[in-house]
């Protein structure tokens, strides 16, 4: 009777890429879900966007992750890439603020994939529900071509 009134909340692609299962992820934190439920994104992309309407609570100083947290209490991870906190940010640019209300699809960051990639480093992409406990119906899109800002990649039920 009271799943009648939970509705079904879409987060969107927040960088192009084809979606891969998270334990497919070369990182054990990842893979084994340590940080969170999600899905992870072999980026294609340069551009990464706010995969859902909230507020932008942290944007980590070396600009390789943020994270944000939904009007519905949801947190969000977003991570630019593996092992990437060690580029100190070189490679990244910051385009909104720590704090802001933001609103799905707008620009968070813009990378440097080249210069990124050069470094050895994997672009693929956590996006990370890390208080999946609070969700019901957690299902994420796999094995799909996303686009940023556009592309459905997890839905969940609150």
């Amino acid at each position: 009777m009271f799943g009648l009134f939970s509705k079904e909340v879409k987060i969107i692609a927040p960088v192009s890429g084809k979606t891969i299962d998270l334990s497919q992820v070369p990182d054990e934190v990842f893979a084994q879900k340590m940080a969170g439920d999600g899905v992870a994104i072999d980026t294609t992309g340069d551009l990464i966007v706010a995969p859902a309407d909230g507020e932008l609570t942290l944007l980590f100083k070396t600009k390789h992750a943020f994270a944000m947290t939904l009007s519905d209490g949801t947190e969000l991870l977003i991570h630019v890439g593996l092992e990437t906190v060690s580029l100190e940010g070189e490679g990244f640019e910051a385009l909104a603020e720590q704090g802001s209300k933001i609103k799905a699809g707008t620009p968070i960051l813009k990378i440097d994939r080249d210069f990124i990639k050069s470094k050895g480093l994997s672009l693929i992409t956590p996006v990370l529900i890390t208080n999946p406990d609070n969700l019901k119906n957690l299902n994420a899109v796999i094995g799909e071509d996303v686009h940023a800002g556009k592309d459905t990649v997890i839905t969940y039920k609150k």
